[in-house]
């Protein structure tokens, strides 16, 4: 009878196959079937504008010309301009810039942190799980919001001081799910033969753990980013992110809300911006969720064989 010492590191690296080897294949294919994929192609127009900002811009998004404070959208200003005369189309697509930095580096920080912590507490268990339960608890029983306004309040605001203070508050989140995930896969036995193998503990987890508990934090990645976005619009919002003159879309609707009513076309731009990369990223992360939940593979596999595909 074969004992787990019989495994060579050949063999256990073949029971670990990382599951995103297969991902590919499966994202051609869902392209086929479900539309809210699709909605990463306007994620991808806002990437693109972020990147090529001052080559599409129209007009610098911080020079003033009170001439033309507050006009309505016509073809030279699309969007209209602010109370200053700022080309509110400029100034939309150089808070693109701001907007998905902030939410995508927020999240790559909170969630690489929160994973490593998760991922050492289910694995080492006993007192080191509990005293980083501990801490995830602490900050969990803090809203988000109000956690985030702590935070900047103690730092000073600006935009970096956001990117830490929504980076901290996503680190319970990925702690909990990636603790969660390690706890089911450190059961199985591909772990336990690396384990007596005598494996190093380090080339467990970020080798045969971390790639097979990739696919829920990927989602939720994908799902935070646009949680992350709208919460550094609301600390913009309230003069706590980027700084006048820099443009970003809180900001723009925070300048824009005295003229609402005589000059409602002011917020229409960053607002829109908003609810476009917000709803965008949402739909796509459920369907990412969707793609990848294997109590869905069999029914993904019954269209397919239906369709012939």
């Amino acid at each position: 009878m074969a004992t787990p010492t019989s495994f060579s590191e050949e063999a256990l690296e073949e029971r670990a196959l990382p599951v995103q080897q297969e991902w590919l294949n499966k994202f051609r294919s869902a392209l086929k079937r479900d539309p809210r994929l699709w909605l990463g192609g306007i994620l991808l127009v806002f990437a693109l504008a972020a990147l090529l900002a001052p080559v599409i811009s129209p007009y610098s998004p911080d020079t003033p010309n009170p001439i033309i404070g507050s006009q309505a959208p016509s073809l030279a200003h699309p969007l209209g301009t602010d109370a200053l005369g700022r080309d509110q189309l400029s100034r939309v697509i150089y808070g693109t810039r701001i907007s998905l930095s902030v939410g995508l580096v927020s999240i790559v920080i909170g969630g690489l942190l929160g994973t490593f912590l998760g991922m050492i507490a289910a694995y080492a268990k006993g007192w080191v799980d509990q005293i980083i339960s501990m801490i995830v608890d602490t900050l969990l029983a803090f809203p988000g919001l109000i956690l985030a306004l702590a935070i900047i309040a103690a730092l000073g605001p600006s935009i970096n001081n956001v990117v830490i203070a929504l980076a901290i508050v996503r680190i319970p989140l990925y702690t909990r799910l990636a603790r969660g995930q390690t706890l089911q896969v450190a059961e199985q036995d591909y772990v336990t033969a690396a384990q007596v193998n005598g494996t190093r503990t380090w080339k467990i987890i970020f080798r045969h753990i971390l790639p097979n508990i990739f696919s829920p934090l990927l989602v939720q990645a994908t799902i935070s980013i646009s949680y992350a976005i709208l919460d550094e619009s609301v600390l913009s919002f309230l003069g706590l992110g980027a700084q006048p003159p820099t443009p970003e879309w809180g900001t723009m609707i925070n300048d824009a809300q005295p003229y609402l009513r005589i000059d409602p076309w002011m917020m229409m731009g960053p607002a829109l911006a908003i609810i476009l990369v917000v709803l965008s990223l949402n739909l796509f992360g459920d369907a990412v969720r969707d793609l990848l939940d294997p109590r869905d593979q069999a029914r993904i596999a019954g269209i397919a064989r239906e369709r012939g595909e």
